[in-house]
């Protein structure tokens, strides 16, 4: 990826850790810092570096029309109980640039003092040509003013409401306002509150697969751009003559848009880094909104020439800008939803969810609270649920709602520690799915995760294991859990998570929720039986663990038996 290792700046871990450590109090303000942010990625795995640390992006965004100085007022409390570390709000261009070449950057100061005051980082969403494959944010003088700046155009000559992305004017006018964003942040921003920049949100068109305008159809008549031919490895009928309807058959239409869009927001995203060199994504309305195996039509199921799944390699060739192209996954079905994700993480593609289902009922969907942990073992460097506002922690929760809360708080409580072990590779999550009660992980005497064969079920004992974890899910807990110790409204909800750690030889930082997790050797261990020497409950102070009791008795008998609001523990493992 083009822009790995550019650097930003952040709160600093220790701050950040405090604050989580102590959700409920007063928060720190953020104080200046000399880095930037950068993405970047090492043997397979990648990490959001804020201020030379690896940083777990544990988000959420606010809805639409909530990145205005009294409506964030109420999501504040709500960021604080999930121990959120990153909260990702829209600037909306129609708000910051009024008039033409007038820019009014009172809502953006506003969102950084706000956001310094609570101890969090922000991601800035650009809602400018783009927002759901239509052009709804653009200012009241681009709207009004078609001539100069054009719309999309179908075949029989009528506009609808998509700024043309193969119009100059719109490109210049979109790109004018997202780098005086930039250089405002630049000077407005010493704490290095912003740590990503989203560029559009969920570009792409719906109403028409691609522009057919007179301008955008002599282009599209035109042959294919050689450089999108290298890059696609394509041939011709001729060498440099080859249309789009040629080399893409029933494709062309929809291959053209995403080069149109491509190009344009890449364009957009360059000036701006040219201001200032944060890491920039862009988010992608699926191909299909439920990843259903269905055949979907472009421009009228999901925005035409967006970063989706099929128009991957057109805009890594067009977009060298943009550091990651990232999926909003609102699929009721784990199965599917983990397939999303796949997708989206590819060998210079870090995974990072911007907007997940989680806060408010969805159809169909159940078991939300899980998908967090999905993202964290599959090695996301962030994740963030979507419409923060919609947590009313006013009003008693329900129990899907308690678990996505407890599932949160949980990981905020030690989001440093979290990701740097996420990042050096000695991290495993289990998590409970239909079906299966149990799940196994395995680790190497150097702490590193140990692929298990089959489908991650016990048993196993790999030859390179020198521990197995044994992660069960209620009911199938054998003999039963210790009341104590498994108190839980959740358990019904089939939601059990678990995040097991490698902190050095014997030594494991273990969180768990509605399960129960056991150490053992390998299975042909010579006899040896395990035993566990230590199991400390407690909580980080920076990089300092802080522990506030011993695990004894009913609590460790049987494994580690976690309850809804989870435990983070510290596990030193022996043999006799």
């Amino acid at each position: 990826m083009s822009n790995i290792g550019i650097k930003a700046k952040a709160i600093s871990t220790a701050a950040f850790l405090a604050l989580a450590a102590n959700c409920l109090s007063q928060a720190p303000t953020l104080a200046p810092t000399a880095s930037y942010s950068a993405i970047v990625e090492q043997q397979g795995r990648a990490t959001l570096m804020v201020d030379g640390q690896p940083y777990f992006l544990l988000g959420a965004q606010v809805d639409n029309s909530s990145g205005w100085p009294t409506r964030l007022d109420a999501v504040w409390p709500a960021a604080k109980a999930l121990r959120l570390n990153t909260l990702e709000v829209p600037v909306y261009w129609e708000q910051m640039e009024p008039a033409k070449g007038k820019f009014d950057f009172t809502v953006v100061d506003s969102l950084l003092e706000q956001a310094s005051a609570n101890g969090v980082h922000l991601v800035l969403l650009w809602f400018g040509t783009w927002k759901n494959g239509k052009m709804h944010y653009v200012p009241e003088w681009v709207k009004s003013d078609p001539v100069t700046y054009p719309r999309m155009i179908s075949k029989t000559g009528v506009p609808i409401d998509v700024l043309s992305p193969n119009s100059a004017a719109n490109l210049d006018a979109d790109r004018t306002a997202f780098t005086a964003l930039m250089h405002h942040l630049k000077a407005a921003d010493p704490r290095h509150t912003v740590l990503m920049m989203q560029v559009e949100n969920e570009s792409g068109s719906l109403g028409l697969v691609r522009d057919f305008s007179p301008p955008a159809q002599k282009i599209f008549d035109a042959p294919v751009p050689a450089d999108l031919m290298r890059a696609l490895h394509k041939s011709g009928p001729a060498s440099g003559q080859a249309t789009w309807s040629q080399v893409f058959g029933p494709d062309a239409d929809e291959t053209f848009a995403a080069w149109s869009v491509s190009r344009y927001i890449n364009a957009v995203a360059a000036a701006g880094k040219q201001e200032l060199p944060l890491p920039m994504y862009v988010n992608n309305w699926l191909k299909s909104p439920r990843a259903f195996p269905v055949s979907t039509v472009p421009g009228d199921d999901y925005p035409s020439g967006g970063p989706t799944v099929n128009m991957f390699p057109v805009w890594k060739a067009m977009a060298p800008a943009i550091d990651l192209l990232a999926p909003d996954i609102y699929v009721p079905n784990s199965e599917r939803y983990r397939a999303v994700m796949r997708d989206f993480h590819q060998p210079g593609n870090p995974l990072l969810i911007p907007e997940s289902l989680g806060f408010e009922p969805f159809p169909g969907a159940t078991g939300y609270a899980r998908y967090l942990y999905f993202a964290l073992g599959d090695g996301a460097v962030g994740f963030a649920n979507f419409g923060l506002d919609r947590l009313l922690l006013t009003t008693p929760l329900n129990q899907e709602m308690t678990a996505v809360v407890n599932g949160f708080a949980l990981l905020g409580s030690f989001t440093g520690e979290l990701a740097a072990l996420k990042f050096a590779g000695k991290l495993q999550t289990a998590v409970e799915e239909e079906g299966i009660s149990q799940k196994e992980l395995a680790f190497s005497a150097d702490g590193a995760p140990v692929q298990l064969d089959g489908a991650n079920s016990a048993p196993a004992s790999p030859a390179s294991a020198a521990w197995r974890v044994i992660v069960s899910f209620p009911p199938a807990y054998d003999p039963p859990a210790a009341p104590v110790s498994t108190t839980s409204d959740t358990t019904g909800l089939h939601e059990g998570r678990a995040v097991v750690a490698s902190l050095g030889p014997n030594q494991f930082l273990v969180a768990g929720i509605d399960c129960r997790v056991q150490f053992a050797l390998p299975v042909h261990a010579g006899g040896k039986q395990a035993q566990m020497l230590k199991v400390e409950e407690g909580h980080y102070e920076g990089a300092k663990w802080i522990p506030t009791r011993l695990w004894n008795g009913d609590e460790t008998d049987y494994g580690l038996n976690f309850g809804g609001k989870g435990s983070l523990l510290r596990v030193t493992m022996g043999s006799y």
